[in-house]
């Protein structure tokens, strides 16, 4: 990869599945990076990498000060944890750009946090799962500040393919609910039509086969319904994050007076798969095992 990040000093916390490939693929392009994670496991790789390690949120925005620090926590009261650790430090020109999927409301209050200091926050949830942040081509959908925005422009550039600036604070999370209301609700649809099939003795493989590349055909239908027909599990997508961010969505619809009948079922069938039948863990595709084992 071209050093086109060199000069940049950039914050890199959260090094899961999602932000390890992408830390690696900033360092790489020629950043400065320092990295924090709350596990021991992942600190110990990014130093084997030859990243520098801060010993806290807070020190990471220190040695950063008017960089940029990025950010890919799973929860938003995660996410709070560590704005309010890192807040003092904050130096003014600093940019934060949250690469997770968090609250509506937590997100417009992290912008006016970042505002109050001097700097901006920028919310740029992804689409494109790991297999996208270990190729570097996500889709990133931003809210924030326009100016910021051009400023951080390189370093999205370098982990996303498709960057898209979606309007003020919290208008890139929004546009991830939309996009993980559509992945739900057709993860649904996908399992009921390959079960009706088995049920009714036709091949579900043959079925998928049948209707990929018509009006039914999706990205769900291509690799998850495969997964459903091999009912193979393994997680990629976990499906208690699908759960939070259906409730997500579902605060977002309530706030903005958006009632949905099918989100409430969706809504429900996911509280369902994860709590009630304990599948957190398994792939958003597992989904289907509701219609299998009913």
């Amino acid at each position: 990869m071209s050093e086109s990040l060199s000069g940049y000093k950039i914050g890199f916390i959260g090094l899961g599945n999602m932000g390890w490939p992408m830390s690696g693929h900033l360092q790489d392009a020629g950043a400065e990076l320092v990295v924090w994670n709350r596990s021991d496991g992942p600190k110990q790789r990014a130093a084997e990498r030859g990243m520098v390690v801060a010993t806290d949120p807070a020190a990471l925005a220190g040695v950063v000060g008017d960089g940029v620090i990025c950010v890919n926590l799973t929860f938003s009261d995660v996410v709070a944890s560590v704005v309010e650790m890192m807040a003092p430090a904050l130096a003014g020109g600093v940019t934060v750009i949250d690469f997770g999927t968090t609250g509506y409301g937590e997100t417009l209050g992290f912008a006016e946090l970042l505002q109050e200091r001097g700097g901006s926050w920028i919310d740029a949830p992804v689409s494109g799962g790991q297999v996208g942040a270990e190729a570097g081509n996500l889709t990133i959908m931003c809210g924030g500040d326009e100016a910021a925005f051009e400023r951080v422009k390189p370093v999205l550039d370098v982990v996303g393919e498709k960057v898209s600036l979606m309007g003020g604070s919290g208008a890139g999370q929004v546009t991830k609910y939309a996009n993980q209301l559509i992945v739900a609700q057709t993860i649904d649809a996908v399992a009921q039509a390959l079960r009706m099939a088995e049920l009714a003795g036709v091949d579900p493989a043959k079925v998928r086969d049948a209707l990929r590349g018509g009006f039914a055909e999706s990205r769900i239908l291509e690799l998850h319904g495969e997964r459903m027909v091999n009912r193979d599990f393994a997680p990629g997508g976990r499906s208690e994050l699908q759960l939070k961010d259906v409730r997500l969505m579902s605060d977002l619809a309530e706030r903005v007076g958006l009632d949905s009948s099918t989100l409430r079922n969706s809504l429900s069938l996911w509280e369902n798969f994860v709590h009630e039948r304990g599948h957190g863990d398994l792939d958003h595709s597992g989904l289907f095992k509701i219609y299998d084992e009913a």
